[in-house]
């Protein structure tokens, strides 16, 4: 599966496009910190939730839990929210 990264986390990957594997949202964010350590936990938080200031995308339709399966061929997207004023 094509996964999307956000700016903000570039310096995890180095490219804005990578490659994972997993059935589910939970397994491909797995399969992701395997390949870029630390990456996961700045999108899910203790309780295993996604963080509210992320937002991840299968294809169009927005995730809400990591038990989301994950289709083969699909794209995955991760959008960080940015705050400030």
């Amino acid at each position: 599966m094509r996964v999307t990264i956000p700016s903000p986390l570039l310096h995890y990957t180095g490219r804005r496009a990578v490659s994972a594997t997993g059935d589910t949202l939970a397994a491909v964010l797995q399969d992701l910190d395997r390949q870029f350590p630390g990456l996961r936990f700045r999108m899910v938080d203790e309780q295993e939730q996604i963080r509210t200031h992320m937002r991840v995308f299968l294809d169009q339709q927005e995730l809400h839990t990591l038990s989301a399966p994950m289709p083969a061929g699909a794209t995955l997207h991760i959008v960080q929210a940015l705050s400030g004023g």
